[in-house]
């Protein structure tokens, strides 16, 4: 049962009549045609218009597909590969080889698990210095045999333990970035859900970086921002409309290439529908930069981050 925002209220009402009807031995199809089109219309109406904050709780639904999720929906042949060959696996990263369409590719991404049990897993998506460790360790590889890497972002921030401190952090985080800058092969990033602060840009450094409709991403989380300027997290929906973290803004801004559209109703709803639509994307993209050279490609890669520190 998917869960509903409490801007969807009407929708839900709608959705318990239908099951109603769909329950009596006598079906009015007439009706529940009806409600089906109304239901359609108040989708498209709300999701045309989220706010900010609403687009916050939309990249966080508990149901919104994950990178695991969309690698076996969208790659095929995928054998994935662990450890950083310094410290451990963190399962907060996962990455590995496999196939999309004609392409062989290199993908990570940030993993935040669907269930208690996967989400302690995975750490709730909260990378430590071993997972940037090992997403540079995929770069090299990718590198190695000049395959193209896809990397999801989906992840409130590196993980900010004593433990990841004490181990390198913030210098993990750095490398893995000047990693992405230097790398000889075209990268792709995709914003899925949250693309929060230095555990976001750790790994969405690349030529392309795009962001589902309903994704957000942002230096800090709208109730961090809330909690050091207003020191009060009542503030964070003021705090979302300031950050600017709708894809939207971001695009405005310059620090996306290009807004992927969602179903209405957004991709917890219709995973196989946005996994249609983000492979074919990724597909073109790959044939896009495979015709650059690698040079210029880097070149170009330098420059835009340079352009976009440089503006702010």
């Amino acid at each position: 049962m998917i869960k509903y925002f409490e801007f969807e209220n009407e929708i839900e009402k709608i959705d318990n009549i239908l099951a109603q009807l769909s329950n009596n031995k006598e079906l009015n199809f007439d009706k529940i045609k009806k409600l089906n089109k109304e239901k359609d219309h108040l989708f498209k109406k709300t999701y045309s218009n989220l706010d900010a904050w609403q687009k916050v709780q939309v990249s966080r639904h508990a149901e919104r597909p994950h990178t695991l999720d969309y690698t076996k929906l969208i790659f095929d042949d995928v054998v994935l590969l662990h450890g950083d060959r310094k410290y451990a696996d963190d399962n907060a990263i996962v990455g590995g080889v496999a196939k999309i369409s004609n392409f062989s590719v290199f993908f990570i991404g940030t993993e935040k698990g669907n269930t208690m049990e996967t989400r302690i897993k995975h750490n709730f998506g909260m990378a430590k210095p071993e997972g940037y460790r090992k997403v540079q360790r995929l770069l090299k590889l990718a590198e190695k045999f000049k395959l193209p890497l896809i990397s999801f972002v989906d992840t409130a921030g590196a993980f900010p333990g004593k433990d990841a401190e004490e181990r390198g952090q913030s210098e993990s985080i750095a490398s893995s970035i000047l990693q992405f800058l230097k790398v000889k092969i075209p990268t792709i990033s995709i914003i899925i859900g949250e693309g929060g602060s230095g555990g976001a840009i750790g790994i969405a450094t690349s030529d392309r970086v795009l962001m589902l409709e309903h994704s957000i991403y942002s230096v800090i989380s709208p109730e961090g921002c809330a909690s050091i300027l207003w020191r009060n997290t009542k503030f964070s929906q003021e705090a979302a409309r300031t950050l600017k973290l709708t894809s939207v803004d971001c695009k405005n801004f310059k620090i996306i290439d290009d807004i992927i559209p969602e179903p209405y109703g957004g991709a917890h709803r219709h995973p196989i529908k946005q996994a249609e639509i983000l492979k074919e994307k990724i597909t073109d993209l790959i044939y896009e930069l495979t015709q650059i050279s690698i040079n210029e490609l880097v070149q170009s890669r330098k420059e835009k981050y340079l352009n976009i520190t440089s503006d702010i």
